[in-house]
């Protein structure tokens, strides 16, 4: 049984809220959990100190018999110092413009 410490919604439409949960790797994102160990409000500032709560002693029991943190979930941990801060992804270029639309841009800006 693989365990997972990741998120599971709550809140209502267009107002997430999401319960940080230990549950089986198996189980779906909102199903069955085995324990509750904190909570993350997307909706609070990020400098809020409710947006993310999290049960410390809890988290570290469960880390220690194996439970492994999704990405979002170990940013938060790691941020606490529960676990070593996780690399974060170099962001892909596909945001930016196209190659024709950074021209017209480039020629507006130049002309």
């Amino acid at each position: 049984m693989g365990l997972r410490i990741r998120l599971a919604r709550a809140g209502a439409k267009k107002r997430p809220y999401y319960h940080i949960v230990v549950a089986d790797s198996r189980s779906p994102r909102d199903g069955r959990f085995i324990e509750k160990v904190g909570s993350y409000n997307p909706m609070l500032p990020s400098d809020h100190p409710d947006r993310v709560r999290l049960n410390e002693e809890s988290i570290r029991a469960w880390l220690a018999k194996g439970a492994l943190a999704t990405d979002r979930v170990a940013r938060f941990l790691g941020r606490a110092g529960l676990i070593p801060m996780p690399p974060v992804p170099k962001q892909t270029k596909q945001h930016l413009p196209k190659k024709k639309a950074q021209e017209r841009a480039a020629a507006a800006a130049a002309g």
